[in-house]
């Protein structure tokens, strides 16, 4: 017997665009506010398991092929080369640097190396959330 459960389909493709919105709003407003890569990336994370949870994983892994593994591996290593680098100039682990620059739309904008250690959290985060829940739900 096939589950009908098109509400909860048609009701998830809203929820996790309004999850994707929310976590790269609290990705990106993580270094002057509350948030950053970790809580974004949890949030983020969590838009993958509803649309796991509302589709089955082939469905989901065919429309968004993401080796999710691969994804956390890279995360690590964008956090910690973003963490490394500053040292090769003189500078302390885990140094930060910021400027302003005239953006076409935004204007003035402060754009902050801090902002590629945060997307490593995030990207980590996202590959190991989703792993851990793909890796329980396969278990029988």
């Amino acid at each position: 017997m096939e589950i009908n459960d098109v509400i909860l389909k048609t009701v998830a493709k809203a929820v996790v665009l309004i999850i994707f919105t929310f976590g790269i709003y609290l990705f990106l407003s993580g270094h002057n506010e509350p948030g950053g890569g970790f809580i974004g990336g949890l949030v983020l994370a969590s838009a993958f398991v509803l649309m796991f949870l509302s589709y089955d994983s082939e469905t989901v892994s065919d429309a968004i092929p993401i080796d999710f593994k691969k994804l956390s591996a890279f995360g690590v290593l964008l956090a910690l080369s973003s963490a490394t680098i500053p040292m090769f100039f003189g500078q302390a682990f885990l140094s930060q640097s910021f400027g302003y620059f005239d953006l076409p739309i935004y204007g003035k904008t402060e754009l902050a190396t801090v902002t590629i250690f945060e997307a490593g959290i995030a990207l980590t985060v996202i590959g190991v959330v989703v792993n851990i829940i793909l890796s329980i739900s396969e278990d029988e």
